[in-house]
Protein backbone atom coordinates (compact mmCIF):
# COMPACT_ATOMS: atom_id res chain seq x y z
CA UNK A 1 0.00 0.00 0.00
CA UNK A 2 1.73 3.17 -1.21
CA UNK A 3 0.61 6.70 -0.44
CA UNK A 4 0.27 8.82 -3.56
CA UNK A 5 -1.27 12.06 -2.40
CA UNK A 6 1.20 14.94 -1.90
CA UNK A 7 1.01 17.40 0.99
CA UNK A 8 -0.86 19.80 -1.30
CA UNK A 9 -2.93 17.56 -3.55
CA UNK A 10 -4.49 18.51 -6.85
CA UNK A 11 -8.17 18.02 -7.52
CA UNK A 12 -7.48 14.71 -9.25
CA UNK A 13 -5.08 13.37 -6.60
CA UNK A 14 -5.86 9.98 -5.12
CA UNK A 15 -4.81 8.88 -1.66
CA UNK A 16 -3.01 5.73 -2.79
CA UNK A 17 -0.92 4.82 -5.83
CA UNK A 18 -2.67 2.27 -8.03
CA UNK A 19 -0.56 -0.35 -9.73
CA UNK A 20 -3.50 -1.78 -11.69
CA UNK A 21 -5.61 0.09 -14.21
CA UNK A 22 -9.21 0.73 -13.30
CA UNK A 23 -11.92 -1.40 -14.85
CA UNK A 24 -13.83 1.84 -15.41
CA UNK A 25 -11.04 3.70 -17.22
CA UNK A 26 -11.56 4.54 -20.88
CA UNK A 27 -8.55 6.78 -21.41
CA UNK A 28 -4.87 6.92 -20.58
CA UNK A 29 -2.44 9.77 -21.02
CA UNK A 30 -1.36 8.32 -24.37
CA UNK A 31 -4.95 8.32 -25.62
CA UNK A 32 -5.41 12.08 -25.20
CA UNK A 33 -4.00 13.85 -28.25
CA UNK A 34 -4.45 17.21 -29.85
CA UNK A 35 -2.86 20.64 -30.02
CA UNK A 36 -4.55 22.00 -26.89
CA UNK A 37 -2.76 20.92 -23.66
CA UNK A 38 -5.50 22.43 -21.50
CA UNK A 39 -8.15 20.41 -23.31
CA UNK A 40 -6.07 17.25 -22.93
CA UNK A 41 -5.66 17.86 -19.20
CA UNK A 42 -9.38 18.50 -18.94
CA UNK A 43 -10.15 15.21 -20.66
CA UNK A 44 -7.91 13.31 -18.27
CA UNK A 45 -9.51 15.00 -15.27
CA UNK A 46 -12.98 14.21 -16.59
CA UNK A 47 -12.00 10.58 -17.02
CA UNK A 48 -10.71 10.43 -13.45
CA UNK A 49 -14.02 11.80 -12.16
CA UNK A 50 -15.94 9.26 -14.27
CA UNK A 51 -13.91 6.50 -12.64
CA UNK A 52 -14.97 7.89 -9.25
CA UNK A 53 -18.61 7.92 -10.28
CA UNK A 54 -18.52 4.33 -11.53
CA UNK A 55 -16.71 3.12 -8.43
CA UNK A 56 -19.53 4.53 -6.33
CA UNK A 57 -22.19 3.05 -8.62
CA UNK A 58 -20.58 -0.39 -8.46
CA UNK A 59 -20.25 -0.24 -4.69
CA UNK A 60 -22.36 -2.76 -2.75
CA UNK A 61 -23.07 0.06 -0.31
CA UNK A 62 -24.76 1.96 -3.12
CA UNK A 63 -26.79 -1.08 -4.16
CA UNK A 64 -28.01 -1.70 -0.60
CA UNK A 65 -29.75 1.71 -0.64
CA UNK A 66 -32.56 0.05 -2.63
CA UNK A 67 -33.58 -1.56 0.66
CA UNK A 68 -33.01 1.34 3.04
CA UNK A 69 -35.97 3.48 4.07
CA UNK A 70 -36.00 7.02 2.70
CA UNK A 71 -38.64 8.43 5.04
CA UNK A 72 -41.27 5.77 5.69
CA UNK A 73 -41.91 2.46 3.92
CA UNK A 74 -44.97 2.83 1.73
CA UNK A 75 -46.95 0.99 -0.89
CA UNK A 76 -49.35 2.95 -3.04
CA UNK A 77 -51.72 2.45 -5.92
CA UNK A 78 -49.34 3.82 -8.53
CA UNK A 79 -45.79 3.17 -9.81
CA UNK A 80 -44.17 3.87 -6.48
CA UNK A 81 -40.77 2.63 -5.31
CA UNK A 82 -39.20 5.24 -3.03
CA UNK A 83 -36.07 4.42 -1.09
CA UNK A 84 -32.60 5.79 -0.49
CA UNK A 85 -31.43 4.58 -3.88
CA UNK A 86 -34.19 6.28 -5.86
CA UNK A 87 -33.70 9.40 -3.77
CA UNK A 88 -29.94 9.40 -4.49
CA UNK A 89 -30.56 9.03 -8.22
CA UNK A 90 -32.96 11.97 -8.14
CA UNK A 91 -30.48 14.09 -6.22
CA UNK A 92 -27.86 13.19 -8.83
CA UNK A 93 -30.18 14.25 -11.67
CA UNK A 94 -30.90 17.63 -10.07
CA UNK A 95 -27.22 18.14 -9.21
CA UNK A 96 -26.17 17.40 -12.78
CA UNK A 97 -28.34 20.16 -14.21
CA UNK A 98 -27.29 22.77 -11.65
CA UNK A 99 -23.62 21.87 -12.01
CA UNK A 100 -23.84 21.92 -15.81
CA UNK A 101 -25.26 25.44 -15.71
CA UNK A 102 -22.46 26.61 -13.43
CA UNK A 103 -19.82 24.84 -15.51
CA UNK A 104 -21.23 26.60 -18.57
CA UNK A 105 -20.89 29.96 -16.83
CA UNK A 106 -17.27 29.13 -15.95
CA UNK A 107 -16.59 28.17 -19.57
CA UNK A 108 -17.94 31.54 -20.75
CA UNK A 109 -15.63 33.30 -18.29
CA UNK A 110 -12.61 31.33 -19.55
CA UNK A 111 -13.53 32.21 -23.11
CA UNK A 112 -13.62 35.88 -22.12
CA UNK A 113 -10.19 35.62 -20.51
CA UNK A 114 -8.84 34.04 -23.70
CA UNK A 115 -10.27 36.92 -25.73
CA UNK A 116 -12.87 34.74 -27.45
CA UNK A 117 -15.84 36.64 -25.94
CA UNK A 118 -16.41 40.34 -25.50
CA UNK A 119 -18.54 40.02 -22.38
CA UNK A 120 -17.51 38.34 -19.15
CA UNK A 121 -19.68 36.06 -17.01
CA UNK A 122 -19.55 37.23 -13.38
CA UNK A 123 -20.95 33.97 -12.04
CA UNK A 124 -18.41 32.02 -14.06
CA UNK A 125 -15.58 34.18 -12.74
CA UNK A 126 -16.65 33.38 -9.17
CA UNK A 127 -16.89 29.66 -9.93
CA UNK A 128 -13.39 29.66 -11.41
CA UNK A 129 -11.97 31.54 -8.43
CA UNK A 130 -13.44 28.90 -6.11
CA UNK A 131 -11.84 25.98 -7.93
CA UNK A 132 -14.37 25.26 -10.67
CA UNK A 133 -17.46 23.08 -10.91
CA UNK A 134 -17.38 19.67 -12.54
CA UNK A 135 -20.71 18.06 -13.42
CA UNK A 136 -19.47 14.50 -12.87
CA UNK A 137 -18.01 15.33 -9.47
CA UNK A 138 -21.36 16.77 -8.39
CA UNK A 139 -23.09 13.60 -9.60
CA UNK A 140 -20.59 11.40 -7.78
CA UNK A 141 -21.18 13.31 -4.53
CA UNK A 142 -24.93 12.97 -5.00
CA UNK A 143 -24.62 9.23 -5.52
CA UNK A 144 -22.48 8.93 -2.39
CA UNK A 145 -24.22 11.32 -0.01
CA UNK A 146 -26.52 8.72 1.62
CA UNK A 147 -24.24 5.66 1.61
CA UNK A 148 -23.90 5.81 5.38
CA UNK A 149 -27.59 5.68 6.21
CA UNK A 150 -28.28 2.70 8.47
CA UNK A 151 -31.35 0.46 8.36
CA UNK A 152 -34.64 2.36 8.69
CA UNK A 153 -33.20 5.72 7.63
CA UNK A 154 -33.12 8.64 10.06
CA UNK A 155 -34.77 6.58 12.80
CA UNK A 156 -31.91 4.07 12.68
CA UNK A 157 -29.44 6.93 12.65
CA UNK A 158 -30.84 8.41 15.87
CA UNK A 159 -30.95 5.04 17.61
CA UNK A 160 -27.40 4.10 16.63
CA UNK A 161 -26.12 7.49 17.76
CA UNK A 162 -27.76 7.12 21.16
CA UNK A 163 -26.54 3.55 21.72
CA UNK A 164 -23.04 4.33 20.50
CA UNK A 165 -22.69 7.17 22.99
CA UNK A 166 -24.60 5.73 25.94
CA UNK A 167 -23.65 2.04 25.74
CA UNK A 168 -20.54 1.61 23.57
CA UNK A 169 -18.35 4.42 24.91
CA UNK A 170 -18.21 6.31 21.61
CA UNK A 171 -18.41 10.04 22.38
CA UNK A 172 -18.57 10.73 18.64
CA UNK A 173 -21.63 8.48 18.38
CA UNK A 174 -22.97 7.80 14.90
CA UNK A 175 -23.69 10.28 12.10
CA UNK A 176 -24.89 9.32 8.63
CA UNK A 177 -22.76 11.89 6.80
CA UNK A 178 -19.61 10.86 8.63
CA UNK A 179 -20.47 7.22 7.96
CA UNK A 180 -20.81 7.94 4.23
CA UNK A 181 -17.33 9.43 4.17
CA UNK A 182 -15.99 6.52 6.23
CA UNK A 183 -17.38 4.06 3.68
CA UNK A 184 -15.68 5.93 0.83
CA UNK A 185 -12.26 6.21 2.48
CA UNK A 186 -12.06 3.14 4.71
CA UNK A 187 -14.78 0.48 4.70
CA UNK A 188 -15.50 -0.17 1.03
CA UNK A 189 -12.91 -1.99 -1.03
CA UNK A 190 -11.88 -2.41 -4.64
CA UNK A 191 -10.28 -5.75 -3.91
CA UNK A 192 -6.90 -4.09 -3.71
CA UNK A 193 -4.33 -3.47 -1.02
CA UNK A 194 -5.69 -0.16 0.21
CA UNK A 195 -8.84 0.78 2.14
CA UNK A 196 -11.75 2.64 0.60
CA UNK A 197 -12.49 3.49 -3.02
CA UNK A 198 -9.42 5.72 -3.44
CA UNK A 199 -11.45 8.55 -4.96
CA UNK A 200 -9.99 11.81 -6.21
CA UNK A 201 -9.69 14.75 -3.82
CA UNK A 202 -12.50 16.51 -5.70
CA UNK A 203 -15.04 13.76 -5.15
CA UNK A 204 -14.04 13.19 -1.55
CA UNK A 205 -14.32 16.91 -0.80
CA UNK A 206 -17.66 17.13 -2.59
CA UNK A 207 -19.21 14.67 -0.13
CA UNK A 208 -18.28 16.81 2.90
CA UNK A 209 -21.54 18.62 3.60
CA UNK A 210 -20.38 19.37 7.16
CA UNK A 211 -16.57 19.56 6.90
CA UNK A 212 -15.67 19.25 10.57
CA UNK A 213 -15.64 16.57 13.27
CA UNK A 214 -18.05 16.33 16.19
CA UNK A 215 -15.27 16.98 18.68
CA UNK A 216 -14.30 20.32 17.15
CA UNK A 217 -17.44 21.85 18.65
CA UNK A 218 -17.29 20.32 22.12
CA UNK A 219 -17.05 23.08 24.71
CA UNK A 220 -18.21 25.88 22.40
CA UNK A 221 -21.18 27.55 24.12
CA UNK A 222 -23.83 29.79 22.60
CA UNK A 223 -22.49 32.58 24.78
CA UNK A 224 -19.27 32.37 22.79
CA UNK A 225 -20.92 31.86 19.42
CA UNK A 226 -24.66 32.12 18.76
CA UNK A 227 -26.44 29.49 16.67
CA UNK A 228 -27.10 32.13 14.01
CA UNK A 229 -23.34 32.66 13.69
CA UNK A 230 -22.46 28.97 13.37
CA UNK A 231 -22.22 26.79 10.31
CA UNK A 232 -25.53 25.16 9.44
CA UNK A 233 -25.78 21.76 11.11
CA UNK A 234 -23.43 22.44 14.01
CA UNK A 235 -26.23 22.90 16.54
CA UNK A 236 -25.86 24.31 20.04
CA UNK A 237 -24.72 21.45 22.29
CA UNK A 238 -21.34 22.24 23.92
CA UNK A 239 -21.24 18.84 25.65
CA UNK A 240 -21.96 16.52 22.71
CA UNK A 241 -20.39 18.76 20.09
CA UNK A 242 -21.58 19.21 16.52
CA UNK A 243 -25.01 17.84 15.68
CA UNK A 244 -24.02 17.09 12.10
CA UNK A 245 -20.50 16.43 10.90
CA UNK A 246 -18.83 14.73 7.96
CA UNK A 247 -15.91 12.83 9.44
CA UNK A 248 -15.10 10.87 12.58
CA UNK A 249 -11.73 11.60 14.15
CA UNK A 250 -10.35 8.37 12.62
CA UNK A 251 -11.08 9.69 9.13
CA UNK A 252 -10.35 13.38 9.72
CA UNK A 253 -6.90 13.24 8.06
CA UNK A 254 -8.53 12.18 4.78
CA UNK A 255 -11.04 15.00 5.09
CA UNK A 256 -8.28 17.53 5.67
CA UNK A 257 -6.16 16.19 2.80
CA UNK A 258 -9.04 16.38 0.33
CA UNK A 259 -9.89 19.94 1.33
CA UNK A 260 -6.29 21.04 0.83
CA UNK A 261 -6.90 20.72 -2.92
CA UNK A 262 -9.20 23.76 -2.58
CA UNK A 263 -7.11 26.57 -1.07
CA UNK A 264 -9.69 29.25 -1.95
CA UNK A 265 -12.46 27.53 0.02
CA UNK A 266 -12.66 28.83 3.59
CA UNK A 267 -12.33 26.46 6.55
CA UNK A 268 -15.69 24.91 7.36
CA UNK A 269 -17.15 25.84 3.97
CA UNK A 270 -18.33 23.43 1.28
CA UNK A 271 -16.65 23.18 -2.11
CA UNK A 272 -18.73 24.33 -5.08
CA UNK A 273 -19.66 20.77 -6.11
CA UNK A 274 -20.55 19.92 -2.52
CA UNK A 275 -22.81 22.98 -2.29
CA UNK A 276 -24.48 21.88 -5.52
CA UNK A 277 -25.05 18.39 -4.11
CA UNK A 278 -26.41 19.80 -0.84
CA UNK A 279 -28.77 22.09 -2.71
CA UNK A 280 -29.91 19.26 -4.99
CA UNK A 281 -30.56 17.11 -1.92
CA UNK A 282 -32.79 19.82 -0.45
CA UNK A 283 -34.71 20.20 -3.71
CA UNK A 284 -35.21 16.47 -4.19
CA UNK A 285 -36.28 16.03 -0.59
CA UNK A 286 -38.69 18.95 -0.79
CA UNK A 287 -40.29 18.08 -4.12
CA UNK A 288 -39.72 14.47 -5.15
CA UNK A 289 -40.62 13.06 -1.75
CA UNK A 290 -43.91 14.97 -1.80
CA UNK A 291 -44.95 13.50 -5.12
CA UNK A 292 -44.33 10.02 -3.76
CA UNK A 293 -46.51 10.67 -0.72
CA UNK A 294 -49.27 12.03 -2.93
CA UNK A 295 -49.18 8.78 -4.90
CA UNK A 296 -49.23 6.76 -1.69
CA UNK A 297 -52.26 8.59 -0.36
CA UNK A 298 -50.40 9.84 2.70
CA UNK A 299 -50.98 13.53 2.00
CA UNK A 300 -54.60 14.46 2.58
CA UNK A 301 -55.92 17.67 1.06
CA UNK A 302 -58.25 18.53 3.94
CA UNK A 303 -55.58 18.64 6.65
CA UNK A 304 -52.96 20.28 4.43
CA UNK A 305 -55.41 22.95 3.28
CA UNK A 306 -56.61 23.59 6.84
CA UNK A 307 -53.08 24.29 8.09
CA UNK A 308 -52.23 26.67 5.26
CA UNK A 309 -55.52 28.52 5.17
CA UNK A 310 -55.58 28.97 8.95
CA UNK A 311 -52.16 30.62 8.96
CA UNK A 312 -52.78 32.73 5.86
CA UNK A 313 -56.09 34.05 7.19
CA UNK A 314 -54.68 34.94 10.62
CA UNK A 315 -50.99 35.58 10.02
CA UNK A 316 -51.06 38.94 11.80
CA UNK A 317 -52.76 37.40 14.84
CA UNK A 318 -50.24 34.57 14.96
CA UNK A 319 -47.42 37.12 14.86
CA UNK A 320 -48.58 38.68 18.13
CA UNK A 321 -48.85 35.40 20.06
CA UNK A 322 -46.19 34.64 22.63
CA UNK A 323 -44.56 31.24 23.08
CA UNK A 324 -46.99 30.19 25.83
CA UNK A 325 -50.01 30.96 23.65
CA UNK A 326 -48.57 28.99 20.76
CA UNK A 327 -47.79 26.05 23.03
CA UNK A 328 -51.37 26.05 24.29
CA UNK A 329 -52.72 25.87 20.73
CA UNK A 330 -50.00 23.67 19.25
CA UNK A 331 -52.52 21.29 17.66
CA UNK A 332 -54.63 24.05 16.14
CA UNK A 333 -54.29 24.58 12.37
CA UNK A 334 -51.81 27.29 11.51
CA UNK A 335 -49.75 27.01 14.69
CA UNK A 336 -47.15 24.66 13.15
CA UNK A 337 -46.50 27.09 10.29
CA UNK A 338 -46.03 29.94 12.74
CA UNK A 339 -43.54 27.86 14.70
CA UNK A 340 -41.72 27.05 11.45
CA UNK A 341 -41.38 30.76 10.72
CA UNK A 342 -40.04 31.52 14.19
CA UNK A 343 -37.41 28.79 14.00
CA UNK A 344 -36.31 30.01 10.58
CA UNK A 345 -36.10 33.65 11.65
CA UNK A 346 -34.13 32.75 14.78
CA UNK A 347 -31.51 30.68 12.98
CA UNK A 348 -31.37 32.39 9.60
CA UNK A 349 -32.12 36.08 10.10
CA UNK A 350 -29.62 36.78 7.31
CA UNK A 351 -32.21 35.68 4.72
CA UNK A 352 -35.51 35.02 6.55
CA UNK A 353 -38.23 37.61 5.90
CA UNK A 354 -41.82 37.35 7.12
CA UNK A 355 -43.34 38.82 3.97
CA UNK A 356 -41.31 36.46 1.79
CA UNK A 357 -42.38 33.59 4.04
CA UNK A 358 -46.05 34.55 3.70
CA UNK A 359 -45.73 34.69 -0.08
CA UNK A 360 -44.06 31.26 -0.08
CA UNK A 361 -46.87 29.82 2.05
CA UNK A 362 -49.39 31.21 -0.43
CA UNK A 363 -47.59 29.83 -3.48
CA UNK A 364 -47.00 26.38 -1.97
CA UNK A 365 -50.61 26.21 -0.77
CA UNK A 366 -51.93 27.02 -4.24
CA UNK A 367 -49.58 24.50 -5.85
CA UNK A 368 -50.29 21.62 -3.47
CA UNK A 369 -53.99 22.12 -2.87
CA UNK A 370 -54.79 23.36 -6.35
CA UNK A 371 -52.64 20.93 -8.32
CA UNK A 372 -50.97 18.05 -6.47
CA UNK A 373 -53.97 17.26 -4.26
CA UNK A 374 -56.71 18.75 -6.41
CA UNK A 375 -58.11 15.25 -6.88
CA UNK A 376 -57.39 12.00 -5.07
CA UNK A 377 -54.64 9.98 -6.75
CA UNK A 378 -56.18 6.89 -8.33
CA UNK A 379 -53.29 5.56 -10.39
CA UNK A 380 -54.80 6.78 -13.64
CA UNK A 381 -53.13 8.81 -16.37
CA UNK A 382 -54.69 12.11 -15.28
CA UNK A 383 -53.58 11.55 -11.69
CA UNK A 384 -50.05 10.72 -12.81
CA UNK A 385 -49.92 13.80 -15.02
CA UNK A 386 -51.00 15.98 -12.12
CA UNK A 387 -48.26 14.60 -9.85
CA UNK A 388 -45.58 14.69 -12.54
CA UNK A 389 -46.56 18.20 -13.55
CA UNK A 390 -46.23 19.40 -9.96
CA UNK A 391 -42.74 17.91 -9.74
CA UNK A 392 -41.60 19.24 -13.12
CA UNK A 393 -42.73 22.81 -12.44
CA UNK A 394 -41.11 23.01 -9.02
CA UNK A 395 -37.83 21.42 -10.11
CA UNK A 396 -37.58 23.78 -13.07
CA UNK A 397 -38.33 26.79 -10.87
CA UNK A 398 -35.92 25.87 -8.09
CA UNK A 399 -32.99 24.86 -10.27
CA UNK A 400 -33.22 28.24 -12.03
CA UNK A 401 -33.27 30.13 -8.70
CA UNK A 402 -29.61 29.53 -7.91
CA UNK A 403 -27.30 32.23 -6.56
CA UNK A 404 -23.49 32.02 -6.49
CA UNK A 405 -21.54 34.03 -3.91
CA UNK A 406 -17.82 34.48 -3.41
CA UNK A 407 -18.22 35.27 0.29
CA UNK A 408 -21.44 33.66 1.55
CA UNK A 409 -22.99 34.05 4.96
CA UNK A 410 -21.60 31.61 7.52
CA UNK A 411 -24.86 29.61 7.44
CA UNK A 412 -24.94 29.46 3.67
CA UNK A 413 -22.81 28.08 0.87
CA UNK A 414 -21.17 29.37 -2.27
CA UNK A 415 -24.14 27.99 -4.20
CA UNK A 416 -27.58 28.63 -2.71
CA UNK A 417 -31.18 29.46 -3.55
CA UNK A 418 -32.34 33.05 -3.83
CA UNK A 419 -34.53 34.46 -1.07
CA UNK A 420 -37.84 33.58 -2.70
CA UNK A 421 -36.89 29.97 -3.43
CA UNK A 422 -35.23 29.54 -0.01
CA UNK A 423 -38.55 30.28 1.69
CA UNK A 424 -40.44 28.04 -0.71
CA UNK A 425 -38.18 25.09 0.06
CA UNK A 426 -38.54 25.40 3.83
CA UNK A 427 -42.33 25.45 3.38
CA UNK A 428 -42.28 22.44 1.04
CA UNK A 429 -40.09 20.56 3.53
CA UNK A 430 -42.52 21.55 6.27
CA UNK A 431 -45.32 19.73 4.42
CA UNK A 432 -43.12 16.66 4.31
CA UNK A 433 -42.20 16.81 8.00
CA UNK A 434 -45.54 17.86 9.47
CA UNK A 435 -47.92 15.73 7.44
CA UNK A 436 -45.74 12.63 6.96
CA UNK A 437 -43.02 12.26 9.59
CA UNK A 438 -45.26 13.31 12.48
CA UNK A 439 -48.15 10.96 11.65
CA UNK A 440 -49.11 9.08 14.84
CA UNK A 441 -49.61 5.77 13.01
CA UNK A 442 -45.86 5.65 12.29
CA UNK A 443 -45.00 5.44 15.97
CA UNK A 444 -45.75 1.74 16.44
CA UNK A 445 -43.64 0.34 13.56
CA UNK A 446 -40.87 2.80 14.35
CA UNK A 447 -40.69 1.55 17.92
CA UNK A 448 -40.25 -1.95 16.53
CA UNK A 449 -37.53 -0.77 14.16
CA UNK A 450 -35.73 0.99 16.99
CA UNK A 451 -35.84 -2.26 18.98
CA UNK A 452 -34.26 -4.15 16.09
CA UNK A 453 -31.34 -1.71 15.80
CA UNK A 454 -30.85 -1.68 19.57
CA UNK A 455 -30.91 -5.46 19.95
CA UNK A 456 -28.52 -6.00 17.04
CA UNK A 457 -25.99 -3.47 18.29
CA UNK A 458 -25.96 -4.70 21.86
CA UNK A 459 -26.18 -8.32 20.71
CA UNK A 460 -22.99 -8.03 18.67
CA UNK A 461 -21.29 -6.29 21.58
CA UNK A 462 -22.22 -9.18 23.87
CA UNK A 463 -21.06 -11.67 21.25
CA UNK A 464 -17.65 -10.07 20.84
CA UNK A 465 -17.11 -10.02 24.58
CA UNK A 466 -18.10 -13.66 25.12
CA UNK A 467 -14.74 -15.47 25.70
CA UNK A 468 -15.80 -18.80 24.24
CA UNK A 469 -18.00 -17.59 21.39
CA UNK A 470 -16.29 -14.41 20.15
CA UNK A 471 -14.20 -16.25 17.51
CA UNK A 472 -17.43 -17.32 15.79
CA UNK A 473 -18.69 -13.75 15.27
CA UNK A 474 -19.00 -12.67 11.61
CA UNK A 475 -15.60 -12.60 9.94
CA UNK A 476 -15.99 -9.08 8.57
CA UNK A 477 -16.92 -7.78 12.01
CA UNK A 478 -13.87 -9.39 13.59
CA UNK A 479 -11.59 -7.96 10.92
CA UNK A 480 -13.06 -4.50 11.36
CA UNK A 481 -12.48 -4.67 15.12
CA UNK A 482 -8.80 -5.41 14.45
CA UNK A 483 -8.48 -2.64 11.85
CA UNK A 484 -10.21 0.00 13.96
CA UNK A 485 -8.17 -0.95 17.00
CA UNK A 486 -4.90 -0.61 15.07
CA UNK A 487 -5.96 2.71 13.55
CA UNK A 488 -7.16 4.08 16.89
CA UNK A 489 -3.83 3.36 18.59
CA UNK A 490 -1.99 5.00 15.68
CA UNK A 491 -4.24 8.04 16.07
CA UNK A 492 -3.43 8.24 19.77
CA UNK A 493 0.28 8.31 18.90
CA UNK A 494 0.05 10.76 16.02
CA UNK A 495 -2.95 12.94 16.95
CA UNK A 496 -3.59 12.54 20.69
CA UNK A 497 -5.77 15.68 20.73
CA UNK A 498 -8.31 13.86 18.51
CA UNK A 499 -9.04 11.25 21.19
CA UNK A 500 -12.24 12.09 23.05
CA UNK A 501 -12.53 10.91 26.63
CA UNK A 502 -10.48 8.13 28.21
CA UNK A 503 -7.36 7.35 26.15
CA UNK A 504 -6.20 4.32 28.12
CA UNK A 505 -5.53 1.07 26.28
CA UNK A 506 -8.63 -0.60 27.70
CA UNK A 507 -10.87 2.34 26.83
CA UNK A 508 -9.54 2.55 23.28
CA UNK A 509 -10.10 -1.15 22.74
CA UNK A 510 -13.69 -0.77 23.94
CA UNK A 511 -14.24 2.24 21.66
CA UNK A 512 -12.69 0.40 18.72
CA UNK A 513 -14.99 -2.57 19.24
CA UNK A 514 -17.95 -0.19 19.44
CA UNK A 515 -17.01 1.62 16.23
CA UNK A 516 -16.64 -1.66 14.35
CA UNK A 517 -20.04 -2.83 15.61
CA UNK A 518 -21.65 0.42 14.51
CA UNK A 519 -19.94 0.09 11.12
CA UNK A 520 -21.32 -3.43 10.81
CA UNK A 521 -24.92 -2.78 11.90
CA UNK A 522 -25.18 0.39 9.80
CA UNK A 523 -24.09 -1.57 6.71
CA UNK A 524 -27.21 -3.75 6.83
CA UNK A 525 -30.27 -3.08 4.70
CA UNK A 526 -33.74 -2.94 6.25
CA UNK A 527 -34.53 -6.56 5.39
CA UNK A 528 -31.09 -7.79 6.42
CA UNK A 529 -31.56 -6.13 9.79
CA UNK A 530 -35.00 -7.68 10.25
CA UNK A 531 -33.83 -11.16 9.23
CA UNK A 532 -30.65 -10.99 11.31
CA UNK A 533 -32.60 -9.80 14.34
CA UNK A 534 -35.02 -12.72 14.05
CA UNK A 535 -32.16 -15.18 13.91
CA UNK A 536 -30.13 -13.57 16.68
CA UNK A 537 -33.09 -13.38 19.07
CA UNK A 538 -34.43 -16.82 18.20
CA UNK A 539 -37.67 -15.51 16.73
CA UNK A 540 -37.42 -17.43 13.45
Amino acid sequence: MTLAEPATPSRTSRRYAEAESSQHSALSADDVTGPNPAAAAGSLATEQYRIDLERIRFSPYFGRLSDVTQVVPLSGVGPMAHNRLTHSLKVSAVARVIAANLAGAAARHRAYVRGERTDDDATGATIEALGGCDTIVAQGAAHAHDLGHPPFGHLGERVLDRIARDRLGLLEGFEGNAQSFRILVQLDTLGRNFPGLNLTASTRAATLKYPWTRGEWIGVTTAELAVSDRRRGVGADPIAGAGKFSAYALDAPQMEQALRAFPTIARGQQTVECAVMDLADDIAYAVHDLDEFARGGVLQKAEVAAEFLAWLSAASAFATMDAAELAATRRAPGTALELLWRRASMKDAWIADRDAFAEAVQRVSESINGSLLAAAYDGGIDSERAVSGFTRRWIEHLRTSVVVERDPHVRSGHVRLNQRAWHEVIVLKFVHAHFVLERPELALPQRGQARIVTDLTLGYDAWLTAPDDAPRAPRRLQEWVEEVTDNTFVMRDERPDAILGDASDAALRRQSRGRAIVDYVSSLSDQQAIATHRTMTGLT
